[in-house]
């Protein structure tokens, strides 16, 4: 992707920033001191090595481990610890490396389940499924099947997720994040597994979740290639510490970068 210019880098709305944040467990120290922000409407990798930290630090962004040292601000709004369920109301959502879908139900049932922090009537209204209650779920239906068209997977909306190949229920699970409308998503290895044409197509709806709906994107991914065409920014973490933060040009040439994927001794 283009890289944004100067002026464009300096103006651009820190939408997170991460500071000083560091993450222990026991005596494994996961994140060292690791600082870098996420801009508004920007598509932004996090790589590295395995055992580099990428997914701990999802995990710290959407309040699913609590760093004991730094701070994170999101939207103005600075934190130390946060519940996974108050990143969601927050605007923060999530996918993981190993698909987490409700197996046993349909693929629009599972996007269904991304609307649940948005519907505002009570349980009463829900059971009596009537009136008020009604209109709501026909609203949140609609902008389901609106994800649906979108992810082009109309075929299999009635199917169960477990009987979808692997390449479909990563989209079903990427479709019921977006039902929750988030500002950032959060793509834990979004194509790991994936054959050729899966990554292709799973790039694409990347690149048009960020254009079409103005989402901004943190991804984890290891195949360089892709992460490198997709990505506006790319940090860089080894051994928990950042080795690198720059442009995908910048940090292709960085040297950090490239002794840490050739494995050189540290």
């Amino acid at each position: 992707m283009r890289a944004p210019s100067e002026k464009e880098a300096k103006t651009a709305e820190v939408l997170l920033a991460i500071e000083d944040v560091s993450l222990s467990f026991g005596g494994v120290k996961a994140i060292r001191g690791v600082s870098f922000d996420i801009r508004k409407g920007e598509i932004r990798a996090i790589i590295g090595p395995n055992g580099a930290g990428k997914t701990s630090m999802l995990n710290v962004i959407n309040g699913f481990y609590h760093p004991q040292e730094g701070r994170i601000t999101f939207r103005g709004e600075q934190r130390r610890a946060m519940r996974p369920y108050a990143a969601a109301q927050g605007g923060i959502a999530r996918t993981f490396q190993n698909v987490a879908l409700f197996r046993g139900m349909s693929a629009l049932d599972n996007i269904m389940a991304g609307r649940t922090l948005k519907m505002r009537k009570n349980f009463f209204w829900q059971m009596l499924r009537h009136g008020p209650a009604m209109a709501e779920e026909v609203e949140h239906r609609r902008k389901v099947e609106e994800i649906i068209d979108f992810l082009e997977i109309q075929h299999i909306r009635r199917t169960q997720v477990a009987k979808l190949p692997y390449g479909l229920q990563k989209r079903v699970e990427l479709g019921r994040a977006l039902a929750m409308d988030p500002d950032l998503l959060l793509l834990d290895e979004p194509m790991a597994g994936m054959n050729l044409e899966e990554k292709e197509d799973m790039s694409r709806f990347i690149l048009d979740v960020n254009s079409q709906y103005g989402t901004t994107i943190a991804l984890i991914g290891h195949d360089m290639g892709v992460v490198m065409d997709l990505s506006d920014r790319v940090v860089v973490l080894d051994y928990g510490r950042k080795i690198a933060d720059g442009t995908p040009e910048e940090v292709k040439s960085n040297q950090a970068v490239i002794d840490a994927y050739l494995g050189v001794a540290h």
